[in-house]
């Protein structure tokens, strides 16, 4: 492995989420105001995402006071802490920059129908179990006890009216 497919591989997140064009996100961001640091969430549209590894990028619009907004993020960024789903859309293209000349109602991709909002995640990488343990391990054994367990059914007669 090169130099800097091993710098990569140090910097990809084991799991991303499954972004799909089309779909309305809430994009939660670290923001570092000063020595504070607090997370910001960006709502909206995902109308772009381009390239691939490191570099995946995605692009998320949305209209706030009537002007219109767009954001691009960094998949494997530190600053990205999460990506919510919260509205599957549909889309018949890569791109939706067509958007942009829109408004209101018209701005808004139609929802998927039938699909469930689901935090799909993609593992790129598994966790790497410790090299340095000697292979030869203790193995304990447990022995599992199985109760059976019965239930006590009573039948139980009706009560016959009292004739007065």
């Amino acid at each position: 492995m090169d130099i800097i497919k091993a710098i990569e591989h140090e910097q990809i997140k084991n799991k991303i989420p499954e972004l799909n064009v089309g779909s309305t996100v809430k994009v939660h961001v670290r923001v570092k105001e000063g020595n504070r640091e607090r997370i910001q969430v960006f709502e909206g549209i995902i109308i772009k995402v381009q390239g691939g590894g490191v570099n995946q990028t995605f692009t998320v619009r949305r209209v706030a006071y009537g002007v219109g907004v767009e954001k691009t993020f960094l998949v494997h960024s530190p600053n990205v802490e999460k990506v919510e789903v919260v509205r599957v859309g549909k889309a018949r293209r890569a791109k939706l920059f067509y958007l942009r000349d829109r408004e209101g109602k018209a701005a808004k991709t139609k929802e998927l129908v039938g699909a469930r909002i689901e935090t799909k995640e993609i593992t790129l990488k598994e966790d790497a179990k410790m090299e340095d343990e000697p292979e030869t391990a203790v193995t304990e054994t447990v022995d599992t006890v199985s109760e059976e367990v019965t239930e006590k059914v009573e039948e139980v007669t009706p009560v016959e009216k009292k004739e007065e």
